[in-house]
């Protein structure tokens, strides 16, 4: 090739830089340790970004790193989807074939849509997690390459970046955690305007510490001197040196553009004008050789030579000789594979395409286009399409541009370069009116579209509709991640089905804007999918009918669960029937079986479900097949069967994990961290709710792990971190999300934290909002615990001076909420007994008896901090009746294990002091102690006679000052006692100390160890 053939006007010294290329090579000492590196390198066109990375690249190699390199193409619709990632991982295919192979394993398909060499890429699955999954292998396989070599990976021209590459390499930078990597990004600082796409990236990134950015100034005058010694391999004139640094204003490009003009004779170059100091050193060229400059310009970044060769129309000779032309006065430069020929720099492209006149610019784009369609082989076959599609378009030609866009939009979403397809489809849609008619009619909905479906019509028969591609754009943008834009494009085609011509195509649109609005968190979206269904009321059958079904009878059992439900889901599954779609089938009925399973029919919904699991994963529905075991684990758990739940949840989790379902792997982990924090497995619960928070893409899931992680602290007795959690699952969840199963347990929570900080007016404003709220069909799993909660902390408030006045009114309250509740399975029988004994207990009218039917209910369940908690009243209950100390001892003993197994600090100091007064050993090979009736159990905790007086005060609800007049001290020394008394107690606050004081009856008249007669009265 011609790369040899050069006039210098590159200074063969590196000029300044120092600081910038060192913070370069300690990214790459840190990389060789382990610790990947991300670097972005900024700077205005021709300031010298790319002389550096290739200083940077010369070390990297002296280290024997391995080095990719790829830059993005400006080339329209914002790019080639992954142009930079696939040119460097290219290079990494070809330099290390067997390791890359061997890092890909298993992904090989899904990997192909970034780089094809890998094999053929799937037709699916598509939905909003598919790019997330792409993302995820490309990183984990990058990783897997550098873990036993440095890897550099460098991408050019980021400013020319299309969507998809952005998101990429903002994942890559954020998720990158371990391996021998750098990668380093460049991007020209002058072309990021405001309103620049690369914009909002790197405001997101620079709040990343992991990455670095290195912003190159312009030369100051002693570099610019340096720079033209290095040229002319002299010391240049100082006259000569002040006039390439005016004119340059420090360009390090420009700087060599002006040594070039003036080499060549062009002293037209020391104009006012660098444009035109570029445009003029083209101009000296022979005639083939500027003809030639030209189409290179408008052919792309890179145009490969047998493509130039057949728009050029010359001869192999002449071509070569334009070439050499070009090459030797450093316009053009050969590619480093040797396969076509680029600009040196794009600053000299941009302004010979600009120089060219309208109608020059539409022919050379023809000829590119005819010289593909001739001949498909000139390029790389991923490549083609877009570029078609593109030339095409700049051609002017509607009639051959709208079916190589549409083409091209079918290709992005091949690769899920869904913003890409997105931009694609706004361009098509464009030309759709400017297209000839019979152009329009020649395309087809089965080549060009997949999102709505056929509804009666063959799509391989049928003319292609605008509505069509709306369809085809509405999913695009939400897949993409630009629901605002999906919203828009809705409103824009529901407004073209205003007069009811198409209520099925309506239908489908309103059901995907009850999506958006949802995920916006604009409302629930039920609005929308009434109108959906009043749409198909009455229309014969068909999928899109079947999807409004679904769709209705999924949000009626989240949101307002009920009979209907089932009877719509059900309907939904005869109709996908009668029309063929297995799909939407099996999607209905996974709601069919959790309402039969909320209806009580639970094997019925177990069956229904387990078949849908199997046939959903023998189809390779994953998506689906998760859903299943979601819906399965959640139901299980509903019914006691925990055990069951955490299998089947360990099943799925590895079935979605394998396909990068985030979304779906956070929320079967979600279910894992319930059950197995009811099986008291409480450390494995914490990692499957962190888990979740990392894997979780969507509010949802998130909101629910940060819930179940609340409520571990609040069980573990830690307040204040079940309170952050408690105000992140909010954050989550937001106020639009009205489903009972996300709002009732964070009633739940909130009962539990102002419990335990003494809040009783806020227990019950908080109990009272719950019930006001409701317990629907099938929602007595959350409502069992709510309850149960609230008539405890009343139990644990008696004596409270705040807690007497309206407890009465509270219990008949929760006596009410209680009766229409199920008890379907053993584990809520249990629930209900417990709170119907602890409703006695706010009465002080509870016994042994009740106690001991609660602890026989909670025996069987594998529920050990239930039965725990159990244990623990009913020892106490024993103790203060005179009762069998040997019998309250084995209980206290067990209890008191279980709690320092679970990691229960509140329950084990209850079960230690409790065993501390009443002197029984929480070890069996100690002996009992004789009771001591006169024992003060104050002393017991480590207070000092004056701080029993100063926390009696505090728990009757006075204040420093208040103490300070009863004691007859100074409000400070009450203050000193105060913070004393909070640190031997190890709370966070007073109304927590006053709550501790009350629950273990530090003041009451009579203690809970003193014998008292038994209850008779039992109900409730």
């Amino acid at each position: 090739m011609l790369g040899d053939v050069e006039t210098r006007s590159v200074s063969p010294v590196f000029v300044g830089r120092a600081d910038e290329l060192a913070l370069l090579t300690d990214a790459l000492t840190r990389a060789a340790g382990g610790e990947p590196q991300a670097m972005l390198i900024g700077g205005e066109a021709g300031v010298g970004k790319t002389r550096l990375t290739e200083e940077f690249l010369g070390e990297a190699a002296r280290r024997g790193a391995v080095v990719a390199v790829g830059g993005c193409v400006e080339i329209g619709a914002e790019g080639l989807p992954f142009a930079p990632f696939s040119t460097a991982l290219r290079t990494l295919h070809r330099e290390l074939p067997e390791e890359l192979a061997a890092a890909a394993a298993g992904q090989e398909g899904e990997l192909a849509r970034i780089l094809p060499e890998l094999g053929e890429t799937p037709r699916g699955p598509h939905d909003e997690e598919s790019t997330a999954r792409l993302f995820e292998l490309t990183a984990r396989m990058l990783e897997r390459l550098a873990a036993e070599r440095l890897l550099v990976l460098v991408l050019e021209d980021l400013h020319w970046a299309d969507t998809s590459t952005r998101h990429l390499l903002s994942y890559l930078f954020r998720t990158l955690g371990s391996g021998r990597l750098v990668v380093v990004a460049t991007y020209r600082a002058d072309d990021v305007h405001r309103r620049h796409p690369l914009r909002p990236l790197l405001a997101e990134l620079d709040r990343l510490r992991t990455v670095q950015r290195i912003e190159l100034p312009r030369f100051n005058r002693a570099e610019v001197r340096r720079q033209l010694a290095g040229i002319l391999a002299s010391q240049p004139e100082e006259d000569f040196v002040d006039s390439v640094f005016e004119r340059s204003d420090g360009n390090a490009f420009f700087v060599e553009e002006l040594v070039a003009s003036r080499a060549s004779g062009c002293r037209a170059g020391l104009t006012e004008s660098l444009r035109d100091l570029l445009l003029v050193r083209v101009e000296v060229l022979p005639d083939e050789a500027q003809r030639v400059v030209r189409i290179v310009a408008e052919g792309g970044s890179t145009v490969e030579y047998p493509l130039l060769r057949a728009v050029a129309g010359l001869t192999e000779d002449e071509l070569i000789e334009a070439l050499r032309a070009a090459v030797g006065a450093n316009i053009l430069l050969a590619t480093t594979d040797g396969d076509g020929y680029r600009f040196r720099h794009s600053l000299v492209r941009e302004a010979v395409s600009d120089d060219l006149l309208p109608g020059e610019r539409s022919r050379l784009n023809r000829h590119y286009a005819e010289a593909l369609e001739a001949d498909e082989s000139l390029i790389r076959a991923e490549e083609r399409v877009i570029r078609l599609a593109n030339y095409w378009y700049q051609a002017n030609d509607p009639a051959k541009s709208l079916p190589a866009v549409l083409a091209a939009s079918v290709a992005a979403r091949r690769r899920h370069a869904y913003s890409e397809q997105l931009r694609l489809l706004e361009r098509a849609m464009d030309l759709w009116d400017s297209a000839p008619e019979d152009v329009r009619e020649a395309l087809r909905p089965a080549d060009d579209t997949d999102v709505y479906p056929p509804c009666g019509c063959d799509p391989a028969s049928t003319p292609l509709q605008r509505l069509d591609l709306l369809a085809e754009a509405t999913v695009a943008a939400r897949y993409g991640g630009e629901r605002e834009r999906a919203l828009k494009i809705t409103k824009t085609a529901l407004r073209t089905l205003e007069d009811g011509h198409d209520p099925l195509r309506a239908a489908w649109f309103w059901t995907e804007r009850s999506r958006l609005v949802a995920g916006l968190g604009r409302s629930d979206g039920w609005e929308e999918i009434a109108k959906a269904q009043e749409l198909v009321r009455g229309l014969p059958p068909s999928q899109v009918h079947a999807e409004v079904l679904v769709r209705a009878a999924g949000w009626g059992m989240l949101h307002n669960p009920g009979p209907g439900n089932l009877e719509a889901a059900q309907r939904a599954v005869a109709y996908a029937r009668m029309v063929g779609a297995e799909e939407v089938e099996l999607n209905a009925r996974i709601t069919v079986g959790c309402l039969l399973t909320d209806a009580g029919t639970g094997e019925a919904g177990f069956t229904e479900l387990r078949t849908v699991k199997d046939r959903a994963t023998e189809l390779g529905l994953t998506m689906l097949a998760g859903r299943a075991h979601i819906n399965l684990t959640s139901q299980l758990e509903s019914m006691g069967r925990s055990q069951e739940a955490v299998a089947l949840a360990e099943e799925g989790a590895e079935l979605v994990g394998r396909s990068r379902l985030f979304d779906t792997e956070a929320w079967v982990r979600g279910n894992m961290a319930e059950s197995l924090y009811s099986l008291g497995r409480w450390d494995e619960a914490t990692a499957a709710a962190r888990r979740t928070l990392l894997v979780g893409q969507s509010a949802a899931p998130r909101g629910s792990a940060s819930a179940r992680l609340a409520y571990l602290a609040l069980a573990r007795g830690e307040l204040t971190e079940a309170a952050h959690q408690l105000a992140a699952a909010h954050s989550h969840f937001g106020t639009h999300d009205t489903q009972p199963q996300h709002r009732i347990p964070l009633y739940r929570l909130a009962i539990g934290i102002a419990a335990g900080e003494g809040r009783i007016a806020d227990v019950r404003a908080e109990t009272a909002a719950a019930i006001a709220y409701g317990f629907p069909l099938g929602q007595h799993r959350y409502a069992w615990p709510l309850l149960l909660a609230a008539a405890t902390a009343e139990a644990d408030s008696r004596g409270l001076p705040a807690a007497d006045a309206g407890r009465a009114a509270a219990l008949d309250v929760l006596r009410a909420a209680a009766r229409p509740l199920a008890t379907p399975v053993p584990v809520w029988t249990a629930h209900a007994e417990y709170l119907r004994v602890e409703l006695l207990r706010a009465e002080d009218r509870d016994t042994v008896a009740d106690w001991t039917a609660v602890e026989a209910a909670a025996r069987p369940l594998e529920r050990p901090y239930l039965l725990a908690r159990a244990r623990h009243r009913l020892a106490e209950a024993m103790l203060a009746a005179g009762g069998c100390r040997d019998a309250a001892a084995a209980l206290l003993r067990d209890a008191h294990a279980t709690a320092g197994r679970l990691g229960s600090r509140r329950l084990r100091e209850d079960l230690a002091l409790l065993a501390q007064r009443a002197r029984l050993p929480l070890t069996a090979d100690t002996p009992p102690a004789p009771p001591e009736p006169e024992t003060d159990p104050v002393e017991a905790l480590g207070l000092t006679s004056r701080e029993r007086d100063v926390l009696r005060l505090v728990a009757a609800g006075s204040t420093n000052r208040k103490i300070a007049e009863e004691l007859f001290i100074s409000p400070k020394t009450a203050s000193v006692h105060v913070s004393n008394i909070l640190a031997k107690l190890g709370v966070a606050g007073r109304g927590e100390a006053a709550a501790l004081a009350h629950r273990l009856r530090l003041f009451a008249p009579l203690g809970p160890l003193s014998p008292r007669p038994e209850a008779a009265h039992r109900g409730v």
